[in-house]
């Protein structure tokens, strides 16, 4: 079908970004969930993530991985749903976006992982240190009611994701402006709708009860 949308994904995954934006851009989709271990290693599913990973989004026969670069897609792909920058937003947009996809998603699995870079290394990774991590994604938050500006954009759904998950796991500090920008974030209709899509998706994936 042309200018079809394909989202692959797992609800207990970083497809939940994807599934978002998705529902932000308003057009129909097709979801595939594909299922952790073999499935998401076969070679059915390599043709479309050679990484064997999820999320990947299919639209009109081309191939986009990776969340941050999906949600820049779709953004441009689909420029009616509002979520691509203006000129005026451009640089804090692809900033802000890069930023949440290279050294603040770095920082924030080292976390969780229990990884703590030597004093002596730190100029080795491109956070540096967890503490001037967390005090440049309070800039980022902060400087405008969004992220890019004064409006919602696309980069939102990147790093208001981020920002939900290391609040709910605990990988990023509980800081006031953090917990007000995810709240404008989860009050968006199409936040709640991707989140409840998802949560049927995982709820269908249990095992039923012995």
């Amino acid at each position: 079908m042309a200018d079809e949308i394909v989202l692959y994904t797992n609800p207990m995954s970083r497809g939940r970004i994807a599934r978002w934006m998705l529902e932000e851009v308003g057009r129909p989709y097709r979801t595939e969930i594909v299922p952790f271990g073999p499935t998401m290693k076969t070679a059915e599913y390599r043709a479309t993530n050679p990484l064997g990973k999820v999320p990947a989004v299919v639209h009109d026969g081309a191939v986009v991985t990776e969340c941050a670069a999906i949600c820049a897609y779709l953004a441009d792909a689909f420029p009616d749903a509002g979520l691509a920058p203006t000129a005026a937003e451009r640089a804090d947009y692809y900033r802000w976006m890069f930023f949440a996809a290279g050294p603040l998603e770095q920082a924030l699995v080292n976390r969780a992982l229990g990884v703590e870079v030597p004093a002596d290394k730190r100029g080795m990774v491109g956070y540096g240190a967890y503490d001037t991590m967390m005090d440049t994604l309070e800039t980022a938050v902060t400087r405008h009611a969004f992220v890019a500006g004064d409006r919602f954009t696309a980069a939102d759904v990147y790093v208001g994701s981020h920002i939900g998950w290391g609040l709910r796991f605990g990988s990023i500090e509980a800081r006031p402006a953090f917990e007000a920008y995810l709240a404008k974030m989860t009050a968006r209709p199409a936040w709640q709708r991707a989140n409840a899509l998802d949560d049927a998706a995982m709820a269908a994936l249990q095992p039923p009860p012995a």
